[in-house]
């Protein structure tokens, strides 16, 4: 019986727990943390050991396989120790994609993911039995194991790809490539951007790889790393012949010649990174050959994702909006961008090593307060100090929306984009997300 030591309890933890059970595998699962209620209840319900705030080597370095949560990083001492002894680590996605004929879709960015997923998902459920999964939702292995659906959409993150081996998603899609996570990869941009196209690194001449064309990061790496899949970019500044582009307000999809145009005037999704996030869905949904008016009648009615320039609640002509998974300078980049009236900015958290300067154009022109919500404030005051008149510092979000509310005026906008990630005083950008729309609802 061959031994799966998982580390990390939480929900890809667990789903591949109960896959590798159910495949005949004598399952361990360790957690540095503690693992949550629910967690365990499933883990002693299925009679799968674990333990939890430790981990015990012994039990661990016997492994014949082992699957890491993304969340731990490769630098531990523990994960080396595993790799010195030749134990081969995995992640969910690798371990759970044996166990499935299922045609994949992978999504990966460092942003539009969730929304580029949720929306493809979306487009694809009224015609196919689909499933959604990776870095949203149950976990993927955990489906495989309940719902076996004969599709599945799956959100993957750079971590999960760090640790793929033979993982080979039909169609791939990188939504953009900017810094993020840097300090998992030594600082290097390079290392990050190959990470992300692992996501391809398996296809073949029968996979297709959809892409921004528009992102230099992306192009530049293909020209000099090509793949092997069929290649369908997507573009808002040139006509493409094979691909996606958008032009008078309409999205032009061509795939073998066989084209489809959807006007984009009534799409729900706002700004133009929307645009993009729905022409990589759409060109999907297109290549598995579901119907142009599901596609369009989808594009429309779907509602956005939470925490994701969400709509709040609007008191005194004051829209409040909640974008709290801009955990990166880039998502906030396209969150002001998107923004018509003037902004009260609340900013902060965990800064990764961020550049700011591309927010000057948008900071300089839309800003007209900023409210620092982080422990550590220092390099936003320094970098926006001068820019704006009002600069105020807090800890605590119901003081943030407090004084957004007291500094905005009839027709502005309370944005909630924080540019990191939120550990220092939140559980996760969702706990953030939540605080903010109770403190707004509380006003």
């Amino acid at each position: 019986m061959k031994r799966l030591v998982i580390l990390g309890g939480g929900e890809s933890g667990v789903g591949t727990a109960l896959l590798g059970k159910a495949k005949a595998y004598e399952v361990f699962v360790s957690d540095r943390g503690k693992i949550k209620p629910e967690y365990k209840k499933v883990l002693i319900h299925n009679e799968i050991e674990w333990e939890e705030e430790q981990h015990t080597e012994s039990k661990i370095l016997n492994a014949d396989l082992v699957m890491k949560s993304p969340g731990i990083p490769d630098k531990v001492s523990l994960v080396q120790k595993l790799k010195k002894n030749g134990i081969t680590i995995v992640s969910e996605i690798e371990f759970a994609s044996k166990f499935t004929t299922a045609t994949i879709v992978g999504i990966t960015g460092s942003n539009g993911k969730t929304t580029t997923a949720t929306l493809t998902h979306h487009l694809l459920k009224d015609e196919l039995n689909v499933g959604l999964a990776g870095n949203i939702g149950d976990s993927f292995a955990q489906q495989l194991l309940v719902k076996n659906y004969e599709n599945y959409v799956l959100e993957i993150s750079s971590f999960q790809l760090d640790d793929v081996i033979d993982f080979k998603p039909k169609i791939a899609v990188i939504t953009n490539i900017t810094p993020d996570h840097l300090d998992r990869y030594d600082y290097q941009f390079e290392k990050y951007v190959k990470a992300k196209f692992r996501i391809a690194m398996n296809q073949t001449s029968d996979d297709y790889l959809i892409y921004d064309a528009d992102d230099e990061v992306i192009t530049n790496h293909l020209k000099t790393n090509p793949v092997q899949s069929i290649l369908l970019p997507f573009s808002l500044k040139e006509e493409i012949e094979n691909g996606a582009y958008f032009k008078d307000n309409k999205l032009i999809i061509t795939i073998d010649n066989n084209q489809i145009i959807m006007p984009t005037t009534s799409l729900t999704l706002e700004g133009k990174h929307n645009i993009k996030n729905a022409m990589a869905a759409s060109t999907v949904a297109h290549l598995l050959r579901i119907r142009k008016q599901t596609i369009r009648e989808s594009l429309e009615n779907f509602q956005g994702v939470e925490h994701r320039l969400e709509q709040v609640l609007k008191i005194n002509k004051v829209q409040y909006i909640n974008d709290s998974k801009a955990t990166n300078v880039n998502a906030t980049y396209f969150a002001l961008e998107s923004m018509d009236a003037p902004i009260v900015w609340i900013v902060g958290g965990v800064d990764k090593g961020n550049d700011y300067r591309e927010l000057f154009p948008f900071v300089n022109e839309k800003v007209k307060a900023i409210i620092c919500l982080g422990v550590d404030n220092e390099k936003l005051m320094d970098t926006f100090g001068n820019m704006v008149d009002i600069i105020i510092e807090t800890q605590f979000m119901s003081e943030a929306v407090k004084i957004a509310y007291k500094v905005a005026e009839s027709g502005d906008n309370v944005l909630l984009s924080p540019a990191c990630a939120s550990f220092d005083l939140f559980e996760n950008y969702e706990d953030r997300g939540r605080q903010f729309k109770d403190a707004v609802r509380n006003l």
